[in-house]
Formats: structure tokens, C-alpha cells, sequence
């Protein structure tokens, strides 16, 4: 089971900082978080960053148990 950390609005819609998910590869545990945390998660998570230990990840990365992954959601800043 990996743990996820969770960033701006996935961490809202989620409603926690970070989650446990099993899954042997990034996309298996996005497909399950997508999964639990319906539409509007989906959209932002599927235009996000993913990271596994503190490196840039796709989502064919294989993930083991007791790795973290971290989803990164785009973001947009800055005033004129």
C-alpha cells in the first residue's frame, strides 16, 4: 500500500492531506483515487504531476508498498 500525498484542490475534494492506496503502478493508484473521489477529481488528476519518493513519475512507474506518491495539480499565479 502506497501513501498518497494529496496537494491544493485534490486535497479539498478529498478532503485530507494524504490517503493509503493500493495499486502496483502510479496509474492503478490514480484509477482508484479517481474512483473514490468522482469527477471533478478526475479531470484535475488527469492533467497533474505525479512524484514517487521525491521523483518526477509517469504513470507506468511500478510502485511498492510503503513508497509515497504525491500528486502535483497544475497551478496558475500571480496577480498582474
Amino acid at each position: 500500500m502506497a501513501e498518497v500525498r494529496l496537494f491544493a484542490v485534490l486535497r479539498e475534494l478529498a478532503d485530507a492531506t494524504s490517503v493509503q492506496v493500493e495499486g502496483d503502478s502510479v496509474e492503478q493508484i490514480v484509477q482508484a483515487l479517481c474512483d473514490r473521489y468522482g469527477e471533478r477529481f478526475t479531470a484535475i488528476v488527469r492533467v497533474s504531476s505525479t512524484v514517487v519518493n521525491g521523483e518526477r513519475a509517469s504513470l507506468e512507474h511500478r510502485v511498492v508498498a510503503g513508497d509515497e506518491v504525491a500528486i502535483l495539480p497544475p497551478v496558475s499565479g500571480g496577480a498582474a
